[in-house]
């Protein structure tokens, strides 16, 4: 525990002294130096409710406070929150192992959760070498109709179907949000209706994919199916 939140202090010094509030964001770095976690990150969030940008060290910073006071679920989502900001191996493995430990489900090690971990670290020259490699064959086959060539229907056929998936894959951080529960039996239904049939209940610290939106309703992926679920019970991230 104590050696992944040293980060905290790898990432940089204090943030910086600004914002409202009684307590200064200086003063709640010096409250969490001091080893004070309570009003040190219940300062760091009442700045964020009045519009501060969170740096990586707060991210962390909060994180750790929240552990040392019990609150496994605030902990998880500020370092969710980081992960998507930062992606690395030693904070999802963080995450898999918290939510191992207080049987939580959402966090795990999987093929999926690496691939998307690959995809924050590298999809940006992942997508300009595709798109290279796209305009270069779809040049090609300009070239070949303005000298009146004829092109095979099979490598037309390839061509819509690379292009289609590249398109696919720079959208894919806009089609992908996760959400942390944010209270206790909350309920998964198979509509987005409060009269619908309950599928499941789920508990305070689980992570859910968010497929969509309706209303006041989130469309989940969870335990292999697609369920409704209340907005306010979900911090999305």
């Amino acid at each position: 525990m104590a050696y992944f939140f040293s980060l905290v202090f790898l990432l940089g010094g204090l943030t910086s002294l600004a914002g409202t509030g009684s307590v200064s964001l200086y003063q709640a770095d010096s409250l969490f130096a001091a080893g004070r976690y309570e009003p040190a990150v219940n300062a760091y969030e009442f700045h964020l409710k009045n519009g501060y940008k969170p740096t990586d060290p707060m991210l962390l910073k909060l994180a750790y406070g929240w552990e040392k006071q019990g609150d496994v679920a605030r902990m998880l989502y500020y370092l969710q929150v980081y992960f998507d900001r930062r992606p690395d191996e030693a904070v999802l493995k963080k995450m898999h192992e918290v939510a191992i430990q207080n049987n939580l489900r959402g966090y795990e090690t999987d093929d999926l959760n690496y691939f998307y971990l690959f995809y924050k670290q590298y999809g940006l020259y992942l997508t300009v070498g595709l798109v290279l490699l796209g305009t270069y064959a779809f040049g090609i086959f300009w070239m070949k109709h303005r000298n009146r060539e004829a092109s095979r229907r099979r490598h037309k056929v390839i061509v819509l179907a690379y292009l289609t998936a590249l398109l696919l894959l720079i959208n894919l951080p806009e089609g992908y949000q996760s959400g942390i529960v944010n209270r206790d039996r909350v309920l998964l239904r198979r509509d987005p209706s409060a009269a619908a049939p309950v599928a499941d209940v789920i508990q305070r610290g689980n992570k859910v994919n968010i497929l969509g939106s309706q209303d006041i309703w989130l469309r989940v992926f969870w335990n292999d199916g697609l369920y409704y679920i209340r907005r306010d019970a979900v911090w999305e991230i």
